[in-house]
């Protein structure tokens, strides 16, 4: 499912050759079946996919897609939604399979649309996607030109959804790994540019987090850091007691500007806000193929400018930076 030889040989002798050394054991971890159990059943429904000729694939559009040639018959069209709603719910995209469109629960294509015209251009950087989800933003880097695109996820169902789509898209510059940021070895200093986008507010040490970015990235190499926030000065942060919009691991939401004084204590060079809105229910929403409640069922009836909680309803800041 995962191509770990390829990845040891291509970043053998360079600066990735640290992590090289540890992935097949982190790979067989990340997919063991004792973190879950459905892993059989997803292994199950990937390889149930059919064989299909692939002539055309597009990176560069709203909906990731491929495309065949040759109309396909209703018998292989069974077979392809059955295998890919085997994998639900899916949250990222929107893809198009072979004419076969995957409606996910966030519009991913509206997140990259507001932070590309502010970020270094993407052609021939190597890239990190930290909490990548099953690698929609993963394919519009590639197609926006990077050479190479890891992206991390410690989601076994994630990973797997990828597997699917690279079944048909069958792209060796784009890999995704099961597994989160702390995996990651010290000082790697290997990326040109780094994403991470809706995973700040889920760490424990936020400021541990921006290090360990900062150590993924070579000198001036640029950060992308999508992630909520709350109005006010850089003195405001959102603790949340218990949970936030039904999220029961959101610990710390600080405002734009407390975000960027975290960056710039600890070094992050010329960090600014390049974009800044309220996620609607329009962006996260309940889908065909995501239907458990979505952002819709975690705000307040009466107000949904608050969650349930009676917390400032999800606002995300993007904020880019670069490496010292």
């Amino acid at each position: 499912m995962i191509d770990i030889q390829s990845l040891q040989k291509r970043w053998a002798d360079g600066p990735l050759e640290p992590w090289a050394k540890l992935l097949t054991e982190q790979v067989a971890a990340g997919l063991s079946v004792l973190r879950h159990g459905d892993i059989p059943r997803w292994q199950a429904a990937l390889e149930s996919l059919p064989e299909i000729h692939v002539d055309n694939a597009s990176l560069d559009a709203a909906s990731v897609t491929v495309s065949a040639q040759d109309s396909m018959s209703e018998t292989t069209r069974e077979k392809l939604e059955s295998a890919l709603r085997g994998l639900c719910p899916w949250r990222k995209g929107p893809y198009d399979l072979f004419g076969l469109a995957i409606d996910t629960e966030w519009h991913s294509d509206w997140k990259w649309d507001r932070l590309t015209p502010h970020i270094a251009p993407l052609d021939n950087r190597r890239v990190l996607d930290v909490g990548c989800g099953n690698g929609y933003h993963c394919w519009r880097m590639r197609g926006a030109g990077a050479n190479e695109v890891i992206g991390i996820d410690p989601s076994p169902l994630f990973v797997i959804q990828f597997a699917a789509l690279q079944r048909y898209l069958q792209d060796p510059a784009v890999a995704v790994l099961p597994m989160g940021i702390e995996k990651l070895p010290p000082k790697l200093h290997a990326f040109d540019t780094a994403f991470s986008m809706g995973v700040l507010y889920h760490r424990r040490s936020p400021m541990e987090h921006l290090m360990t970015l900062r150590d993924s990235l070579r000198s001036g190499g640029e950060l992308v850091l999508e992630t909520l926030v709350i109005e006010g000065d850089e003195r405001q942060c959102l603790v949340p007691q218990g949970r936030y919009a039904r999220m029961g691991n959101v610990w710390f939401i600080p405002s734009s500007a407390m975000l960027v004084l975290w960056l710039a204590k600890l070094g992050w060079k010329n960090p600014r806000v390049v974009d800044e809105s309220v996620t609607t229910t329009d962006e996260q929403r309940s889908t065909d193929w995501m239907s458990y409640q979505s952002l819709a069922n975690f705000l307040d009836p009466n107000d949904p400018t608050l969650t349930l909680e009676g917390y400032p309803a999800p606002r995300r800041a993007v904020v880019i930076a670069e490496a010292p």
